[in-house]
């Protein structure tokens, strides 16, 4: 981008017209002259090849004036420069994958509609990096901490209902080892978003002490409580479940770590909870920017000088032919 510092000196420019039509019409009486018998001898070569000389010169006092207003106006190039740091957010999530995940009353099943959810918030999260955790009875690294969403996005799909002899739900397990993967990040926020549909009946931990590890690191814990207010789900395959949820140590893992606690009864309320999280924490930019400017009024003035030499040399080697 160019721009002129003094663009009001641009003005000047509007003399050129006058100076063009003074030329044509008060030209013949600004000319010196002298008075001799015939001029027919001297038309064909003295006359047009002076007034060749004379519309040269004219010619060229306009077009160095024109570069002296150019280069008086400041003409300059502006390139402005960006720096960004960006403050990432590392981002786990942790999702239940027991049998009772397979309940119906999130359409298709609770583990789709959470997949689903999952997904749409991944999409969102550029530049941060994001793990992917399943648990069960035990815990599975599904993906590390990474900034790939294609790989992190082709593993979420990837995930399905634990085997048989692992089933169970250990959310204190779950929290420990998440909590494992994000204790050394540099990050400036440490988020777990643990769902889920049942209570602890698994593992060496109970899930409060390992909230409080996690809240020891700066991990903050958003859990999620998915289940509907029914006191039955049908499973395919296992038939009516009691639907278990443990409300109560969901708050307290979300307060140990000052997090929150969301309750999704339903698809649609399980879309919006990721988004409410999406929005709460988010990746923070500070952008700084900077203007550097490139003088270009030598690109004018110089062309300007040398015009000047030549406008003065050819009117004096005019001058010197005529005497």
């Amino acid at each position: 981008m160019i721009e002129f510092l003094h663009p009001w000196i641009l003005i000047a420019l509007l003399l050129i017209p006058f100076l063009f039509w003074l030329f044509k019409t008060k030209s013949s009486y600004l000319e010196g002259t002298m008075r001799i018998s015939s001029s027919a001898s001297l038309e064909k070569y003295f006359r047009k090849k002076g007034e060749l000389k004379y519309k040269i010169i004219f010619y060229f006092k306009i077009l160095t004036l024109v570069l002296i207003i150019l280069a008086i106006a400041r003409p300059r190039k502006i390139d402005q420069l960006q720096m960004m740091n960006i403050d990432v957010v590392d981002i786990i999530l942790v999702i239940d994958i027991s049998s009772s995940m397979l309940a119906e009353d999130f359409k298709p099943n609770r583990l789709e509609a959470v997949k689903e959810a999952a997904q749409k918030f991944i999409s969102n999260r550029q530049g941060d990096r994001i793990g992917l955790l399943v648990f069960a009875g035990e815990t599975f690294i599904q993906c590390p901490l990474t900034t790939d969403n294609n790989v992190l996005s082709s593993l979420l799909k990837d995930i399905s209902i634990a085997e048989k002899e692992y089933d169970g739900t250990a959310i204190g397990m779950a929290i420990a080892n998440a909590t494992n993967r994000l204790r050394d990040s540099k990050a400036k926020s440490k988020i777990m978003i643990l769902l889920s549909d049942g209570s602890n009946n698994a593992g060496e931990l109970d899930p409060i002490t390992a909230a409080g590890l996690a809240s020891q690191f700066d991990i903050k814990i958003y859990t999620i409580g998915a289940a509907t207010d029914q006191s039955l789900s049908y499973i395919p395959g296992v038939g009516r479940m009691i639907n278990e949820i443990d409300e109560k140590t969901l708050i307290e893992i979300a307060n140990e770590t000052k997090g929150k606690y969301f309750r999704a009864r339903d698809k649609d309320m399980l879309s919006e909870i990721y988004k409410q999280i999406d929005s709460m924490e988010r990746t923070e930019i500070e952008i700084k920017s900077y203007t550097k400017y490139k003088e270009l009024f030598g690109w004018f003035l110089i062309p300007a000088l040398i015009l000047g030499i030549s406008t003065e040399t050819l009117n004096r080697y005019t001058f010197n032919r005529q005497t």
